[in-house]
């Protein structure tokens, strides 16, 4: 009969063994870990009767995309300013046809790492130009709204990738690794159609000078009903870099932190920051804690096509839920009750072995999940938006980006140190850390999150550069003037 020490010894080379797996998953990402396995025997070495991708090259690939996305994210400020936001975004679709061209046709890891590097650099463009492309071409009603759905596409390419797994599961030709990247070949075409029919950000124009290119914009952007508004409308864009041109001369990433816009920069900083430590990393994981509580490995999948399906319907609920109670209040109530599960999540390791409890963790974090995507994914994407001024937003969405990222890189190489029963082993009790950051994000966000529903662009420009608190934003009253100009948008 077994002693208890010989069980707790196979119960941890098991859960490590989950681990490890669940590590390689999240270091491979979708793309790399549909295209592996199959293309072991090409790019792998024989070990034990058996191809694998050495551990150095599987990290290499995992993590060479999310170092070209912090970089592309830091170097996107300049073209956006330079060349505007539609160019640089046909720019960037090109550049990812012509990357991804190299991955799917590599034919050894080095020439596959690099395309992973150099395509990251393009999606590290991508998550900065949507918010800001998005927030600048949508009036005022529809600018909440709008810039969520950033967060919308997001979990609807969670679906796609999930159904394209599935898809080429059972295969074990070339076909397995190359549809994954044969898929990704029709987004930046489609883009680029669309591009066609797309005006240039209208604030863009005025700041290089164009005024007629910029009412023409507008033209594009309103129906023929609202036309008569067109010179007013304009004359609200111009007054709007008027007024950030007296409070900043120039539009580089050191003005970003001087000013009214460091305390803008913090903002964006931090509500893009809480992303990753507020949670997601230990959440990531919890096909490892449905696998602890017995699920088979083969619904591990379902388990997961579950939780996007969550985030949809979050993502979805967010639009009606800002539309009434604003950012502010949404975010916070969102935090708290986020910050209350990690807790929860933590008090339920603390009985070993017990099956229930695990399942419980579990459950709780796809209700972590949903109040997540209903709350601070979408409406971190607003505020990112809304927070930085018109002249610095690529800029400072960029800062945001970048730290994010690096952020992300720390935490998808220390959590398997955090949860492996040889390293550790805190299993379930990470829930007590990413609880305590929560909550110091909790207090961070009642102080300095400003509510910026309703007000346009010049509105939150006054109101930033008087130097009002947080608390104080939604109740404080601009000059009369600009009530005005609220009007025409």
């Amino acid at each position: 009969m077994p002693t208890e020490d010989t069980v707790d010894e196979k119960h941890g080379t098991v859960l490590d063994t989950v681990i490890q797996v669940t590590q390689a998953e999240h270091e491979l990402g979708f793309w790399k870990g549909a295209k592996l396995y199959p293309k072991a025997k090409k790019y792998g070495q024989l070990y034990e009767g058996e191809y694998i991708i050495s551990a150095p090259w599987q990290t290499g690939l995992g993590m060479g995309n999310a170092v070209g996305q912090l970089v592309g994210a830091l170097a996107c400020g300049w073209p956006l300013e330079r060349f505007g936001r539609k160019h640089t975004l046909a720019a960037c679709c090109c550049w990812s046809i012509a990357w991804i061209f190299m991955q799917f046709f590599s034919s050894n890891l080095t020439i596959l790492c690099i395309g992973e590097i150099f395509a990251g650099l393009g999606y590290g463009f991508y998550v900065v130009i949507a918010p800001v492309y998005a927030s600048d071409v949508c009036p005022l009603a529809l600018r909440g709204v709008l810039t969520a759905s950033v967060n919308l596409a997001f979990v609807i390419g969670q679906f796609i990738a999930q159904g394209t797994a599935a898809g080429v599961e059972g295969r074990t030709d070339a076909l397995a690794y190359k549809i994954p990247f044969a898929i990704q070949w029709v987004w930046p075409v489609m883009l680029l159609v669309g591009l066609c029919f797309a005006p240039e950000s209208p604030y863009w124009l005025v700041r290089q000078g164009r005024r007629d290119d910029a009412k023409h914009a507008l033209e594009k952007l309103t129906s023929n009903k609202d036309r008569t508004d067109l010179d007013a409308m304009l004359v609200l864009t111009e007054e709007t870099d008027l007024f950030e041109r007296e409070i900043e001369a120039s539009t580089t990433y050191m003005d970003c932190f001087k000013g009214s816009n460091l305390r803008r920069t913090e903002i964006c900083i931090m509500v893009y920051l809480i992303q990753v430590i507020g949670g997601n990393p230990l959440i990531g994981y919890s096909t490892f804690f449905f696998t602890q509580a017995g699920l088979a490995s083969a619904n591990a999948f379902y388990m997961g096509v579950g939780n996007t399906a969550l985030g949809f319907v979050g993502t979805c609920l967010s639009w009606p839920l800002m539309l009434k109670y604003g950012r502010r209040t949404i975010y916070i109530r969102g935090m708290a009750v986020m910050t209350t599960i990690l807790f929860v999540i933590g008090f339920l390791d603390i009985p070993k072995h017990n099956t229930g409890a695990i399942r419980a963790q579990a459950t709780f974090m796809d209700i972590w999940t949903f109040v997540y995507q209903m709350t601070v994914g979408p409406i971190c994407f607003v505020l990112i938006c809304e927070v930085s001024s018109t002249r610095l937003r690529g800029r400072t969405i960029a800062i945001a980006t970048a730290v994010q990222s690096l952020f992300g890189i720390v935490f998808t190489i220390g959590m398997p140190y955090m949860l492996s029963s040889e390293q550790g082993n805190w299993k379930g009790k990470a829930g007590y850390l990413f609880g305590a950051i929560s909550a110091c994000c909790l207090v961070w966000c009642y102080l300095r999150l400003p509510e910026t529903f309703g007000r346009i662009f010049q509105e939150l420009d006054i109101i930033f550069d008087a130097g009002i608190s947080a608390r104080k934003f939604a109740s404080y009253e601009v000059v009369q003037e600009v009530h005005e100009l609220q009007k025409v948008e």
